[in-house]
């Protein structure tokens, strides 16, 4: 398998992990949502939360070039973690969320 196709693989597994998370308020789902051709991967969150409509995006990742760039991490503990510990490394990954001079002070990759 080469690179690419096993940060694909390790992207799934990692956001397929959300889909289990029960919230304890609410009627919420999450639901992943892979684009392999355009190589976007997302987790939504959607349902209701007493008489408020819950739809947003959770979760987005898309890979550039090569590199992992997390475009949306509404997690509390970062998505870029679960993936380094999957394999990935730092130098692969961009946090796309940060502005572009901050990420220098990050310990992941610029761009």
């Amino acid at each position: 398998m080469d690179t690419l196709d096993a940060y694909r693989q390790i992207i799934k597994n990692v956001l397929s992990e959300f889909v289990q998370l029960q919230y304890a308020y609410g009627d919420i789902q999450n639901e992943t949502i892979f684009d392999r051709e355009a190589d976007r991967y997302l987790v939504v969150s959607v349902g209701w939360q007493k008489v408020k409509r819950v739809h947003g995006c959770l979760i987005h990742v898309d890979i550039i070039d090569g590199k992992i760039w997390i475009q949306r991490d509404g997690t509390e503990h970062g998505i870029a973690n679960d993936l380094v510990k999957a394999g990935i490394p730092k130098d692969q990954i961009v946090l796309g969320f940060r502005e572009p001079e901050v990420r220098q002070y990050t310990e992941f990759a610029v761009a």
